[in-house]
């Protein structure tokens, strides 16, 4: 009997502390960072017990991130069978549904955001099928309410709630879970609500910026190309140097290695947002009016060099630990120079809020770019503006604008 009671037994629930584990643990570093025997050590199996259970890290990876997708999937299932209800309650359960599904999967919820692309290409097909059935069911009171929207409209705006819904995976702000579901019920809604200002198809495009001139501008530029097609990890030395028409040892004369490369991009971008904050800031006392220069500040940059910003988005868990540091410590700062100005706009915010709101606000920018393949014209411009603008501060105060001859002009070469 005593040897019997000795003997270690298999939780009913290792499945799903393995899961977990996973998920919290590629959440946290990203895909490529994280090993079998770190996924063990969470669940406090050996390696070898672990692949008893998933043939390898691929597998639990397409797992924790299908389980998101499906997530949203499932708590959205009941719109295929609601009959006769008004519109706008069925919109108002689709989003309670969405937002505590994000809430429940907050720590990993970024996955799909961020890391979906190291997928194979099955599974990617896969996700895009789960999150455009999403959008599908989010369209359904949509079209009741608002009849008069182009599918492309419909889709512009589903995608924007979901971005500001899953934006609360982005960023570690700490808001209580009633003010979350409040702050992004209410802006959800106001989004689905947005008149959109109508396209021309003869609207200005903004034409890109200039090849970079000399060797260093020539790395950093190629290499964010190559980052964005095909992924950090994906990138050797040699494919940038090959891009650029330099040996691989040339690269060394000017970064140490390829981390440098990144690290020097994203602080570029660091740099330049909040160059304009600081600028802006200087210039325009004016909350409303400055709120409204780093928006159109913000999404220029954005749309003129999307590798940048796609990049940005989705690469920085393969930093150096202390680049990390530095960049999150200027990141807070703009953070906190926007919330700063939310906040003085919407008195009723407290500043957490604020945070939370300019958080969603610079990842719907990115989302957006990606949903109209950031085609830049004006009327893009216009009617991302529209967007980040009510995500920023609300449906009722989106005729905030300002004269074109302001007198402050944001440098997007600086």
């Amino acid at each position: 009997m005593a040897a019997m009671s000795s003997v270690r037994r298999r939780p009913r629930d290792r499945k799903a502390q393995i899961a977990r584990a996973a998920a919290d643990a590629f959440g946290e570093s990203g895909f490529h960072a994280v090993s079998m025997e770190d996924i063990a050590g969470r669940v406090g199996i050996s390696a070898a017990a672990l692949y008893r259970h998933s043939p390898s890290k691929y597998h639990l990876f397409r797992d924790a991130v299908m389980a998101l997708g499906g997530h949203l999937s499932d708590c959205t299932a009941f719109v295929d069978d609601a009959e006769d209800v008004d519109p706008v309650d069925l919109r108002d359960q689709i989003l309670a549904a969405l937002i505590e599904a994000t809430l429940a999967n907050r720590g990993t919820g970024g996955l799909y955001r961020r890391q979906a692309r190291y997928l194979n290409d099955d599974d990617q097909v896969e996700l895009v099928d789960q999150l455009k059935l999403v959008n599908r069911r989010l369209q359904v009171p949509l079209r009741q309410l608002r009849p008069d929207l182009s599918g492309r409209d419909r889709w512009t705006l589903s995608s924007a709630a979901l971005s500001v819904i899953g934006s609360i995976s982005d960023h570690h702000t700490q808001l209580g879970a009633g003010q979350i579901r409040a702050l992004l019920t209410s802006r959800t809604a106001d989004l689905l609500d947005v008149p959109l200002p109508p396209e021309n198809s003869h609207a200005r495009a903004h034409e890109r910026g200039p090849v970079a001139a000399g060797k260093y501008e020539a790395v950093l530029q190629q290499s964010l190309h190559l980052f964005h097609d095909r992924g950090y990890h994906q990138t050797s030395m040699e494919d940038i140097a090959g891009a650029v028409g330099m040996t691989a040892s040339g690269i060394y004369r000017y970064f140490t290695g390829k981390s440098d490369i990144l690290a020097a991009a994203f602080r570029r971008v660091a740099d330049r947002v909040s160059a304009d904050v600081s600028r802006i800031l200087a210039a325009e006392p004016d909350p409303v009016r400055a709120l409204s220069l780093l928006v159109d500040a913000y999404i220029a940059r954005s749309f003129e060099n999307p590798e940048l910003a796609q990049v940005y988005h989705t690469e920085r868990t393969n930093l150096p630990a202390s680049e990390k540091r530095v960049l999150r410590n200027i990141q807070r700062a703009t953070v906190e120079a926007w919330a700063t100005l939310v906040a003085a706009v919407q008195p009723e915010y407290d500043v957490a809020e604020a945070r939370c709101v300019v958080h969603a606000a610079f990842a719907l920018v990115v989302d957006l770019g990606r949903l109209v393949g950031h085609q830049d014209s004006d009327d893009t411009r216009a009617r991302v503006r529209s967007l980040v603008t009510t995500t920023l501060i609300g449906q009722s105060d989106t005729s905030i604008d300002i004269p074109d001859d302001d007198g402050i002009a944001v440098d997007l070469s600086a």
